[in-house]
Formats: structure tokens, sequence, C-alpha cells
């Protein structure tokens, strides 16, 4: 399997980096964790706009969905259109949330690009991957995903608190692709996010093989979150998410 950080930033694009997505291959099937704002351009840097086979969201914020919209734009009007229909795993108000925010009422809806197909608890098919889904804790409904491909094992937080469930999803996985969205400080609010102390006690209970902090705020010192979790009693690897960083898993 191979990983690519297309964004990696959180709450809002940075200079360095588009909101949320990651893109998944094997076996030449192509899939893509979130599709968040400003990706969909960082997306074509490393594969063709309409090579795209699936997309799973892990939540409704804009920071992971919202270029979902623009890729309705390019799948319906691109000079080749129509093309096929991109299956989208997503929380069930996906469509109505999502065409609300494409905002043609005169337009169909976003289906004529995309077919949903409302995400639940539990493991699926796609491609040649296995996906297992849990509940993370965040203010909305939101999905943490686990990714195998025979023996090799992506974990992805989405945006999430402390969560068991995150740890039941990461266990023994080859890399876990944690949020960070939170700089240690008196009072932070629960359910929410995660500081790197956090992400890599997830990390360390997990077990995993290597943990990258991803979900980076751009108003944060990203010195300071590597830092803390190096507090977290995680042994592995540890790294900052880079835009366009690349992970070939055996």
């Amino acid at each position: 399997m191979k990983v690519t950080i297309v964004g990696c930033s959180g709450s809002y694009p940075g200079p360095d980096s588009p909101a949320s997505c990651y893109l998944l291959e094997a076996d030449g099937f192509r899939m893509l964790l979130d599709l968040g704002s400003g990706s969909l351009g960082a997306l074509q840097r490393h594969i063709g706009l309409y090579d795209v086979d699936a997309i799973c969201l892990t939540h409704l914020h804009a920071d992971h969905c919202l270029d979902l919209c623009a890729y309705h734009v390019a799948r319906t009007y691109g000079p080749g259109a129509p093309y096929p229909v991109v299956p989208v795993y997503a929380p069930a108000d996906a469509p109505r949330r999502l065409t609300a925010a494409y905002g043609m009422p005169e337009e169909p809806g976003l289906e004529t690009a995309f077919a949903f197909a409302p995400l639940s608890q539990g493991s699926f098919e796609i491609g040649p991957f296995s996906v297992t889904a849990g509940l993370v804790n965040h203010p909305v409904e939101a999905y943490g995903f686990r990714v195998t491909n025979g023996a090799t094992c992506v974990a992805y937080s989405g945006d999430t608190g402390e969560s068991s469930e995150l740890v039941r999803l990461a266990a023994g996985a080859d890399l876990m692709l944690c949020e960070a969205s939170f700089v240690e400080r008196p009072g932070l609010p629960t359910d929410l996010h995660l500081t790197g102390r956090q992400a890599a006690e997830h990390a360390a209970k997990a077990d995993v093989g290597r943990l990258v902090l991803t979900h980076l705020v751009p108003w944060n010192d990203q010195a300071t979150v590597l830092k803390d979790a190096s507090r977290g009693g995680y042994d592995g690897p540890v790294e900052l998410a880079r835009c366009g960083a690349v992970y070939d898993l055996a």
C-alpha cells in the first residue's frame, strides 16, 4: 500500500498545505480519506483529476469534505463528461449538506458525480481495501478509519478527542495518521481534538509502527506539537505530517 499526504492542515488551509486529504493506493486502485478545503488542487500533483476510485469522509466539517463540491464540478462538466460515478462513504447527511454547500438549486444534486453510501460502525470492502469505521469523540458524527490491504495497515484518526475506539482501530497498524490539533495548555476542551502528547499516548497503547502527527493547525508552533509528542510514552518513529510525503508500506 502506498500512502500520500495530499493535505494535512487543520481547520483551514495553511501556507504550506491544504486541509485534510490522504491518498491510498494498492493494485491500481486509488482511494481518498477526506477531501478538505484546497485539497483537490494538490491532489492533481499526484494522480490525474479523474483517477479517484473511491472517497471516504470522516465527518462533515469543511476542512475534511468541502472540496467534494469542486470535484463535483470537474466530474460533471469536464471535457470527457459524463465520468463514472465515484462511491463516497460518508455520514448519512452528506448528500444534503454538500448539496447545500454547492449552492446551485437549479442543478441536480451531487449524486450526478457521486454515489453516497452512509457510514456506520463496522467493516466493509472498497476495491482491494478492507475498511473499518469507528465512531470517535468529536462534536459531530465523526469516524476514524482502519484500512488494511493484505498484511499492511493504516489507521487514520479523523478529528477526535481522547478515544478508546481510536486505540482499537489503530491496534498494530504499520502507520498511524493521528490528529494533533492542540498545543498543551491548561483548560483544553475535551472530546474535540488531541495534543501531540495525547496522540503519542494513543499510538503507544495501539503499538503502531510509525506515528505521523497531522491536522496541524497553522497558528500553532509545530515544533512544540512534536515536542509534546515526545512526552506521550511512544517509543517508535514519530514525525510531523508534510504535504506531499509518501509512505510505501510493504
